[in-house]
C-alpha cells in the first residue's frame, strides 16, 4: 500500500477504506495512561478504542502492553478486563534498576522495544498499523512499518505525542477528540501502570 498522505483526522472521519483491510492495533496502556490523566483527568476506554480502530474494516490483531510493579495486585482488574475485551495482554514487571544522580530510584520496564518487535513480526500479514501511543521513540519503526508497505495510523492525545511520530503517520487521531474515548467508572487505579512513561 502507498502511504496516504499525512492527515489529522476529525472524529467525523471514518478511518476504514474497505472492508476487508487487516488491521493490527498496538496499545502502550503506560503512555495512555499518563497521558490522559496528567491531560484530562481521565482514563481511556480501551473497548471504544478498539472500536473505533475496528469500524468497517478487518482486526486481525489486537495487543495492549502493561507493565506492573513487583508485588503489585491492583492491575489484574485492569488486565482481566482487557482480556475480556479481546486484546492479548503482554505483561512485563517493573524493576528498580538503578539510582540517580540524587539517589532516588530509577523504574525501568516500559515496552518500547517489545511494541516494535510485535509490529514487525506482524506487519507482512496487515494492510494497516494502529499505533496507540504518543511515544517519540516509535517513530523509526512507524517509518519501517510504512517501506514495508503499511499504511500506519497512530492515535494519542496530541498534548504529549512526540512531534516525529505525528509528522510520521499517515493518519493522526487525538483521542480526546473521538467520542466516549473515556471512561465514566474506571476501575479503581485502572489496575494500570505507575512508572512514568518517556514521551
Amino acid at each position: 500500500l502507498a502511504p496516504m498522505e499525512n492527515a489529522i483526522v476529525s472524529p467525523s472521519v471514518r478511518l476504514a477504506e474497505w472492508a476487508e483491510q487487516r488491521v493490527g492495533l498496538f496499545v502502550d496502556t503506560q503512555n495512555l495512561y499518563y497521558a490522559a490523566r496528567e491531560n484530562y483527568g481521565q482514563h481511556v476506554d480501551y473497548e471504544q478504542l478498539m472500536a473505533v480502530v475496528a469500524r468497517g474494516r478487518r482486526l486481525v490483531q489486537a495487543s495492549a502492553y502493561v507493565v506492573e510493579r513487583e508485588g503489585e495486585s491492583t492491575a489484574f482488574g485492569f488486565i482481566t478486563k482487557l482480556s475480556t475485551l479481546g486484546y492479548r495482554v503482554k505483561r512485563r514487571k517493573v524493576r528498580i534498576h538503578r539510582s540517580d544522580n540524587g539517589g532516588r530510584p530509577v523504574l525501568e520496564g516500559d515496552w518500547d522495544m517489545g511494541i516494535a518487535a510485535d509490529m514487525v513480526r506482524a506487519w507482512d500479514r496487515l494492510d494497516v498499523v494502529v499505533l496507540a501511543s504518543g511515544d517519540g521513540d516509535f517513530a523509526p519503526i512507524v517509518q519501517l512499518a510504512q517501506e514495508r508497505g503499511c499504511r500506519v495510523e497512530v492515535m494519542a492525545f496530541r498534548e504529549s505525542a512526540g512531534q516525529s511520530l505525528i509528522d510520521l503517520a499517515d493518519v493522526f487521531v487525538n483521542l480526546p477528540e473521538l467520542p466516549r474515548i473515556f471512561v465514566r467508572h474506571p476501575l479503581v487505579a485502572d489496575g494500570e501502570p505507575e512508572t512514568r512513561p518517556s514521551l
